[in-house]
């Protein structure tokens, strides 16, 4: 029997129902706000698994019947998940995985699909109700239910779950995710937002995530919920752990304290291999799961060191940033590049000029209309960056999330448009990792651009916050290491510029986070992030004025529309002849606006000017080099404009008698003209012999 709970939010109808779609899973539910819906499922399998760790996926698909579309392409159905798709299933992972009991290693599956679509309201945050509902209505142990709402900033106001119309006109774009009592995770960005009015709009988010889990008890309780499934979480025999925890502790905590990632890994390594092989045979037979309760050690230890001492693994204080170098314009065909070194995390940032037919293009079920991107940035992530041999099987969803927030952080500071008018692509290489590579890669991209000579409004660096919670003791670390953040509590990435934030990114570990520490964590950030920019102002302080010899050249011309088909000309003749003539490439849009490029200036001049010739008004008055189209007995017929021609009388063509037009002038010869009149029926009256007088400084 199905049932149905229908409630206002957010000024719009959310409608949510179970128990008429997809019955066999264990949750099953759709959501749906305005004309958008999201169906959400949830299914465990009965027995665990051996792996070491929970296994979840989720995974999110968007239907393109939802929004009355057939996909595009010679294969008309859906293919592999698009970023979009792949970056909402990480919204809705992030906050959903705290929240399992430790120990749960059954397969679990969040299947998302987006089945309608009102190009009004994004899916992404009715996943996260979706989700919350289907786990809490099935036999999976996950009680406590989870939402997640948009917020915008529209001339000062709050707007919950702003409709994409509205998100044009906001200056920030924030995803949270929380219970009714703690925040779970934040992503977004936002266009220079001071770190007070983000931590303001947090707390609007908050209170419209607790009335979304209000509407779901109030659903929850109308279910009968079935009996929990069995499931045992592996457990370790008290006292043979204590053993193992006092053989291993003072080894550990000892190679905690050397510097270098590396080697502090080969001794923590070292330690566990010797106690291992002590416990080895009491381990096996009780199987008891050793490197667990080995890295469990692990982190006790380095918590400890950190709350009791205030001292992190490379010898930092908790607020302290890692050294940084800068290298700028390392690559000398690139068109800009740097390598942003902090500590041992390192960013090779590297930026391509191109043209607007460089321009990414992409369809969505979020737009009727096919949609172009002319900022681009990729992050990569090699194995050997962080000193490992792994396959290579394509882009992973880590890569994807990495550079969607870096891209993010960088788009609040790109020039208008119309004053850049180019194609820019930021890649990302990674080459050393050992915390915060997404963050470097904010600076890596900054500091290249400005090296490119794209003109920045404003240099952008970003840095990752850890925490380290044990009751009431509390730590945020600064510029977290790699260990802080497997070890830790927290990874809060916060990206901006001297005024204030662009991009923003909270993941957490633990049951949530007070609005108190994610305070704080936020004026260390702005703290942290201030001294980056300094370091980054020694490098380069303002944009390069000159671009690259290898960029192309990029010129902007505004035309009537009316003189597009003469650009064109009959089957594309006149552009073809243009970009032949000149090695530059003319892009024609329908407002009139052209863009030219060419790999150097001189092309691109030459094209603008015959483009201008082409759409050029006869003015009366001046004076026009032009070609001899033919001659007659009473004239030379001279076209001074492409497809505009005047006929310059026998008498003009110079001071003394002319007896025969080809005595002066003869077909194609280029001469100089003036524009004497035009007559009402259009026609235009030259003279060579008054262009030459005032050419030579004298009167017409």
């Amino acid at each position: 029997m199905a049932t149905r709970i229908e409630r206002q939010f957010a000024g719009r109808p959310l409608v949510i129902e179970t128990g008429k779609i997809a019955r066999q899973a264990h949750g099953s539910v759709t959501v749906q706000f305005g004309e958008t819906m999201v169906l959400c499922t949830a299914v465990a399998q009965e027995n665990p698994t051996n792996l070491p760790f929970f296994p979840l996926t989720i995974e999110y698909r968007e239907r393109t019947y939802a929004a009355g579309k057939i996909p595009g392409g010679y294969i008309k159905r859906e293919g592999r998940p698009s970023d979009k798709e792949i970056l909402s299933a990480r919204v809705v992972d992030r906050p959903l995985r705290p929240l399992f009991p430790e120990g749960f290693l059954h397969e679990t599956q969040i299947f998302i699909y987006v089945i309608s679509a009102d190009q009004e309201n994004d899916a992404d945050v009715l996943a996260v109700v979706g989700s919350s509902l289907a786990l809490n209505m099935s036999k999976i142990p996950f009680n406590d239910p989870v939402a997640a709402v948009r917020i915008g900033r529209i001339q000062g106001q709050w707007v919950l779950n702003p409709t994409f119309q509205q998100l044009d006109y906001s200056d920030l774009d924030i995803v949270v995710a929380g219970t009714d009592s703690a925040i779970l995770m934040v992503e977004g960005g936002a266009l220079e937002i001071p770190e007070e009015v983000i931590a303001e709009g947090l707390l609007i988010a908050h209170e419209g995530i607790k009335e979304l889990i209000g509407i779901q008890r109030e659903l929850l309780s109308q279910l009968e919920k079935p009996e929990e499934m069995p499931w045992t979480p592996k457990l370790t025999e008290p006292s043979f752990a204590e053993r193992v925890i006092s053989a291993a502790s003072g080894g550990i905590r000892d190679a905690l304290r050397i510097a270098g990632k590396h080697e502090r890994a080969a001794a923590v390594s070292a330690v566990k291999t010797q106690v291992k092989a002590t416990f080895e045979e009491e381990a096996l037979a009780g199987g008891i799961d050793m490197g667990g309760l080995l890295k469990e050690t692990e982190k006790r230890e380095m918590r400890e060191m950190i709350l009791n001492e205030g001292v992190r693994a490379d010898g930092r204080t908790v607020d302290q940033v890692r050294d940084i170098t800068i290298d700028l314009g390392i690559l000398p065909r690139a068109h800009g590049s740097a390598l942003f070194t902090r500590g041992q995390t390192q960013s090779l940032g590297v930026v391509t000029l191109g043209t607007p037919a460089d321009e990414q293009r992409y369809e969505t079920i979020d737009s009727m209309t096919e949609q172009t991107k002319s900022f681009m940035l990729h992050y990569n992530f090699p194995p050997f960056s962080t000193g490992e041999a792994k396959p290579m099987r394509g882009t992973s969803r880590r890569e994807i999330g990495h550079g969607s927030l870096a891209e993010r952080a960088l788009t609040a500071v790109l020039p208008a448009y119309e004053e850049f008018p180019y194609t820019v692509r930021i890649v990302s290489d990674i080459m050393e990792s050992n915390g915060s590579s997404s963050m470097a890669t904010v600076c890596s991209g900054s500091l290249a651009m400005m090296q490119a000579g794209v003109p920045l409004r404003a240099a952008c660096a970003g840095v990752a916050m850890g925490l380290i919670k044990e009751g009431e003791r509390v730590a945020v670390l600064t510029d977290i290491l790699g260990s802080e953040d497997a070890l830790g509590d927290m990874d809060f990435k916060v990206a901006g510029t001297r005024d204030g934030v662009t991009s923003i990114q909270m993941d957490i570990k633990i049951q949530g986070l007070t609005l108190e520490i994610m305070r704080e964590a936020l004026t260390r950030a702005q703290k942290a992030r201030l001294h980056i920019l300094d370091e980054m102002d020694k490098a380069i302080s303002q944009a390069s004025t000159e671009l690259s010899v290898y960029a192309p050249r990029i010129i902007t011309v505004k035309i009537n529309p009316s003189k597009i088909g003469e650009i064109i000309g009959p089957k594309g003749k006149t552009i073809r002849g243009i970009q032949e003539a000149t090695g530059a490439t003319i892009n024609v849009e329908d407002d009139g606006t052209i863009t030219i490029s060419s790999p150097g200036g001189e092309g691109g001049e030459r094209a603008r000017k015959m483009i201008s010739a082409i759409t050029e008004e006869p003015e009366v008055g001046k004076i026009y080099e032009g070609v001899v189209k033919s001659t007659t007995s009473f004239g030379a017929f001279v076209e001074i404009i492409p497809g505009t021609e005047g006929l310059c009388h026998i008498s003009e063509l110079q001071d003394d008698r002319t007896e025969k037009t080809e005595d002066v002038v003869k077909k194609g010869d280029v001469i100089s003209v003036k524009l004497l009149a035009i007559d009402e029926k259009g026609r235009l009256r030259l003279s060579r012999k008054a262009a030459l007088v005032e050419l030579a400084g004298g009167a017409a």
